[in-house]
């Protein structure tokens, strides 16, 4: 550090010197620090700052050096291989191989399914398939015969990562460079490419349920195609048990179980997945089993109502001509996920045959978009006031579903 000094004092202590650097306070701006870098025959100047991290773009280092050491690998790589780097994309051996993620483990259980799918999910037998091991930079995943496998489309989850040991770009096949941060993984499947390649992979991430720690609080399609289904296992298992032993209980859905006993069955969902025990000699009382698939749906990062659909089908919910607000909800629903559809519709054909014993539990259509309107759709900024104001459309939304299941899906 050399305190106040200006750009050409900086220049004369480091001429001559190729990687050398020093630490200077800024003449104009006191209180300001300036990295100046020997680099190519000339002084670089970049703006320091310090967070508990020291920077100067969107890496963070724990010490200046490892700033520097970064920063010159970059530089070299940019300044001897520009063309290169611009030409990497073109090619890549992703579109050739194809990809998906190995699967270190194979499926626990073989799935048994009806084949009644949702318009939205198409499903692909892979019968008699020996898939040949790949030796290249991707993986494949080994797809177990006679599985069916459900084809929804998902994007990659790729966060900044920082590789130990040399990495390639299992988009590109090229080196991945640098000293920290040299590229993206996705946290969902653990593909890792160049964040610039990142933007040319394809939405085809195929989660590994390694990766994947817990049920409640994970998106909704990441966790369907990790567990390969076509719908969350949640949804599905507290739906049998309900329709088996609950559809006429009084209030169903309207009146709370015990909190404590709803978090118990969370965390066996969480804990033992599809094998969660909910059954009556665990849990009598069904109302906790209503209240454990409620908490899923409010536990979604991403409701099953999508955020990027909210506003249109909340103005489709105004519409006052019956014929054509059903048409644009339906509309609407086609812009859904095809996980997020699947599942929508799979709910509603359930909470219609509540309704048929509305005699019994005094729960129709009106009522059940009462609980599910909030439960199922969020506006997508945190405003408590538009969440107010949407209430009676929410509400409505949800009853509409409900009463036109067969129609609407």
């Amino acid at each position: 550090f050399h305190g106040i000094i200006s750009r050409e004092q900086a220049d004369e202590i480091l001429a001559g010197v190729e990687g050398a650097y020093i630490l200077r306070e800024s003449q104009r701006q006191p209180g300001c620090y300036t990295l100046a870098l020997r680099f190519g025959n000339q002084t670089l100047n970049y703006r320091l700052f310090y967070d508990g991290k020291h920077f100067v773009g969107e890496k963070r280092f724990e010490s200046i050096h490892d700033l520097v050491t970064d920063g010159l690998i970059t530089l070299y790589i940019e300044t001897k291989a520009s063309e290169y780097i611009s030409k990497m994309t073109t090619n890549p051996i992703y579109e050739h191989i194809g990809y998906a993620t190995l699967l270190r483990e194979k499926v626990s259980r073989r799935l048994s399914r009806t084949k009644n799918d949702s318009r939205k999910a198409s499903v692909t037998s892979e019968e008699n398939t020996s898939v040949e091991k790949i030796t290249s930079l991707v993986r494949r995943a080994a797809l177990t015969q006679n599985d069916n496998h459900f084809n929804y489309e998902k994007a990659h989850n790729f966060k900044v990562h920082t590789f130990r040991g040399p990495h390639w770009c299992e988009y590109c096949a090229n080196f991945m460079w640098g000293l920290i941060a040299q590229g993206v993984r996705c946290s969902d499947c653990g593909l890792n490419v160049h964040k610039q390649c990142s933007k040319y992979v394809p939405n085809d991430c195929q989660p590994d349920l390694k990766r994947i720690k817990r049920v409640y609080c994970c998106d909704l399609t990441t966790l369907v195609k990790a567990h390969n289904t076509q719908r969350p296992m949640v949804v599905d298992s507290c739906i049998r048990e309900i329709e088996a032993r609950g559809l006429k209980s009084e209030g169903l859905y309207r009146v709370s179980g015990f909190t404590e006993h709803i978090e118990d069955v969370k965390m066996a969902f969480d804990r033992d997945g599809d094998k969660a025990d909910i059954s009556a000699s665990i849990y009598p009382d069904i109302n906790i089993i209503a209240g454990a698939l409620k908490l899923y749906f409010r536990d979604l990062p991403i409701p099953v109502i999508t955020y990027d659909t909210y506003s249109k089908f909340i103005e489709a919910a105004k519409i006052s001509n019956p014929d054509e607000r059903l048409e644009a909800i339906h509309e609407v629903l086609m812009l859904l996920p095809a996980a997020h559809y699947e599942t929508l519709r799979y709910l509603m054909i359930h909470l219609k045959k509540v309704t048929l014993h509305e005699k019994e539990n005094f729960m129709n259509a009106e009522n059940l978009g009462i609980v599910f309107g909030p439960t199922l759709m969020r506006p997508p900024e945190d405003s408590t006031l538009a969440t107010l104001n949407d209430m009676r459309y929410q509400k409505l939304i949800v009853q509409i579903l409900i009463e036109n299941e067969d129609v609407l899906f």
